[in-house]
């Protein structure tokens, strides 16, 4: 044994001095033996290094004085040094017991030049690369860096954009780097063409993708580059909108992009087959899991016999029973709808299947590409977390929770296997856009003359999912201001809590001025994924200055501002439904809100509001696009104190509800002793109103350039007064009878680059010649 030993020894002191040397290549030479049977390092020399401390160095390797190594331990050490980016090369030397390791220095990046850029600002190509000044230079960085800045080139539809690099040495060993860029010429999408599709036109369909044709204005939007991935995402739209109606069979035989070189122009054409259209047969329900009642889970079914095949009702109808089956006690449960279909009488008949499923639970969440927006914003909205069951139904529901806000231009959820079989990482894929919006509104009016309201907005504050607004706006005698804050996830649970502050003043009162101002303080939570319920409390003042007695007109007026301003507190709970499609421009689905105000507490006001209102949403024509849109509104207050109402505290109508009036417009009016002589609006308790409205696709114009034209007829009456009799002083009420007024209109709203814009023209059909009437108004928006 002691024989074998010393041959061991010896063996390894002939490998020690014969050497070992790792170039830059990462090869690893030893004389005669394995480095495993071989080395003990005693000390670490460090050369070559100059700005790089040797401790750095050291730090870098997996090697240590006074123990083993191997030459794992030196290919593990040669890349971590060149990981670091500092080095040029690396080599590693045994001298006996000694490791020397000798490093050659990148240069350091003395400054970072971009040349001959005009579309994309410098600023914007710093953020792209990785080169940074007072950086080590590294190679490999730099041409990362090129491809980089050639994708942000064909990310603005310059894909022919060419870049190369230039080095310049500078004193005391530094490097300038500069990139040489030739923007070239903007590539475009000259059309979209679709073929085989029958049931819908290339206009609706064109509105469904995300690719766009070029035109006008298109430069503000970029939306008309083309992007092989985008186009892929197009055909995951293209099937959910063929799915979702009637279209089972529907598929995408090609996509692809065609490059005029002479034009510099794409021509898009995408190839479907739409297949027949299907209706729903039977619909049942069975389960393999001891304990469920199929009976009760049949009213959740959203799927009805006859009606027309939609894979989102299928969805939603799996989402309902699975919440349902959870809370029951079964979180593994699976539910798996079963198709069968009758290709003669175009029918799927469905069976949901419920059974125990497979037992996985989610290990991590990771959560990629997200540059603005915090991670816990996008975590809150899943249902589950670590160590939590794994439902795909939760899945899919914070897939349609992130999609909802709208933070993001695309969220992909995928799953990828955890460290055990019963384990799952999700995979959370997101891109994060644009969510500031800068509006603008106006109109004109026989009385105010030019309005306008100027806000800006940001949905995502900071990166916190925080709303903020703040808006400024008036008229000739009327200024408004106002400033709202919203945390959506207050305390970390699902309850939106934020305030509004806000300021109003109105010179147009014959004989004083208005002053309003208060604050308002609300928390709401969902109910639903449909249903959310929201209370407040809202405090205000309301004063009265530049006071002329002898100048007031208004009889009720006068009495309110002889006794003095008043201040109101008031408490209101709201319930709001929505099964909107899409809340810019909705196409299908019902939005509903009813609303109750208590004032009271204390305070100066005393009185009890209910207002509610709906709208239906329905597509007339999937082929032509059409959409129609029915809402109906009404409201009633009262007052709960020993007094009569203020004139100020009723309610008021005008455009917000029957477009072709005026704010304040219609309703019961006070007029002089005789009742000839208008003197202005009294207000009323009581209201209801309708609309309907068709829209559609602007003729003559093509799709693409996103103009529609709709035609609307309103409906609203306002009546019901309750300023005391001795608050006239000999003045009269007129109109104060359940008249109603009635609009027709047309208008034109344009999903433009800057955001929606609408305006429209109303003719009153139906008035009184007290009425203050306000024919045209235009509203528009933008996002930043």
């Amino acid at each position: 044994m002691k024989a074998g030993s010393n041959l061991l020894n010896a063996v390894s002191a002939v490998a020690l001095t014969a050497g070992i040397v790792v170039t830059g290549a990462g090869a690893v030479t030893l004389a005669g033996v394995t480095i495993a049977e071989a080395a003990v390092v005693s000390r670490i020399d460090v050369r070559g290094n100059s700005r790089v401390d040797a401790s750095t160095v050291r730090g870098n390797l997996t090697i240590s004085p006074g123990s083993s190594f191997n030459n794992n331990d030196i290919d593990e050490s040669v890349k971590r040094l060149f990981a670091t980016g500092l080095f040029s090369d690396v080599q590693i030397n045994v001298s006996g017991s000694t490791l020397i390791v000798t490093v050659a220095e990148n240069q350091i990046i003395n400054q970072v030049v971009f040349n001959g850029n005009k579309k994309i600002k410098d600023a914007a190509l710093k953020k792209a690369v990785q080169s940074r000044q007072l950086g080590a230079f590294n190679d490999l960085i730099l041409q990362a860096d090129v491809q980089a800045i050639r994708d942000a080139y064909a990310a603005i539809g310059r894909s022919d954009a060419t870049v190369t690099t230039r080095l310049v040495p500078v004193d005391g060993g530094r490097v300038n780097v500069a990139f040489e860029i030739n923007e070239g010429d903007r590539t475009k999408i000259s059309s979209i063409n679709f073929v085989g599709n029958q049931a819908f036109g290339d206009g609706r369909l064109s509105d469904v993708i995300t690719t766009k044709k070029s035109g006008l204005l298109s430069f503000l939007n970029r939306k008309d580059v083309y992007d092989e991935d985008k186009l892929r995402a197009d055909e995951e739209l293209l099937r959910r909108f063929y799915y979702n109606r009637g279209y089972a069979d529907f598929r995408v035989i090609s996509s692809f992009a065609e490059l005029d070189e002479t034009n510099n122009e794409y021509v898009v054409t995408i190839t479907v087959e739409e297949g027949e259209r299907y209706v729903f047969g039977d619909v049942s329900i069975e389960s393999t899991v001891p304990g469920i009642d199929t009976e009760s889970l049949r009213r959740l079914i959203e799927t009805r016999s006859g009606a027309v095949y939609s894979a989102k009702d299928v969805e939603d109808t799996i989402m309902a029973i699975s919440d349902r089956v959870a809370t029951q006690g079964y979180p593994f449960a699976q539910i798996t709808p079963r198709g069968d279909r009758d290709y003669n009488n175009r029918t799927i008949s469905v069976v949901y299947l419920v059974d125990e499923g497979t037992r996985a639970y989610v290990e991590r969440i990771e959560i990629r590409g997200n540059t603005r927006t915090r991670d816990y914003v996008i975590r809150r909205e899943f249902d589950l977390s670590e160590g939590d069951a794994f439902n795909q139904v939760l899945v899919r529901r914070a897939k349609k929770r992130l999609e909802d806000l709208k933070f993001f231009s695309t969220v992909d959820i995928s799953t990828q296997p955890g460290s055990q079989p019963d384990r799952v990482v999700l995979i959370v894929d997101v891109k994060d856009q644009a969510t500031g919006e800068f509006g603008i509104g106006g109109g004109y009016s026989n009385t105010d003359g030019f309005t306008a309201t100027i806000d800006i907005t940001e949905r995502n504050f900071l990166g916190r999912g925080q709303f903020i607004r703040g808006s400024v706006g008036g008229g000739t005698d009327t200024r408004e201001y106002s400033v709202s804050f919203t945390e959506p996830y207050f305390l970390g649970y699902r309850l939106a809590a934020g305030f509004d502050v806000f300021k109003k003043t109105d010179s147009s009162y014959t004989g004083f001025d208005e002053s309003v101002q208060g604050i308002n303080l609300r928390i709401g939570a969902p109910i639903t994924e449909n249903l959310y319920l929201s209370t407040a409390f809202k405090y205000s003042e309301t004063k009265f200055t530049d006071v002329s007695t002898t100048s007031i007109t208004s009889a009720p007026e006068l009495a309110v501002i002889n006794s003095g301003g008043y201040n109101t507190g008031a408490l209101s709970y709201t319930l709001s439904y929505s099964t909107l499609d899409d809340n810019v421009l909705p196409r299908e689905g019902i939005s509903a809100r009813f609303t109750q105000e208590y004032a009271g507490l204390g305070f100066d006001s005393n009185y009890l509001k209910t207002t509610a209102k709906a709208s239906y949403f329905h597509m007339l024509s999937e082929s032509a696009d059409v959409i129609g849109q029915l809402s109906v509104g009404g409201g009633h207050m009262m007052s709960t104190g020993s007094s009569n109402l203020r004139i100020f505290e009723h309610m008021f109508l005008g455009e917000e509800t029957i477009r072709g009036f005026d704010t304040r417009g219609i309703g019961p009016r006070v007029f002089d002793s005789t009742g000839t002589t208008n003197i202005g609006a009294a207000g009323g308790t009581t209201y209801f109103n309708g609309s309907v409205e068709v829209s559609a696709p602007m003729p003559l114009v093509s799709r693409d350039f996103g103009l529609r034209f709709n035609a609307f007829a309103d409906a609203a009456t306002l009546y019901g007064n309750d300023i005391s009799t001795a608050d006239f002083a000999g003045q009269t009420l007129v109109g104060d009878g359940m008249d109603w007024r009635a609009s027709v209109g047309v208008g034109v709203m344009w999903a433009s680059p800057f955001g929606p814009l609408r305006v429209y023209y109303a003719e009153p059909v139906v008035k009184k010649s007290y009425d203050d009437v306000k024919k045209f108004g235009f509203g528009a928006s933008t996002r930043f």
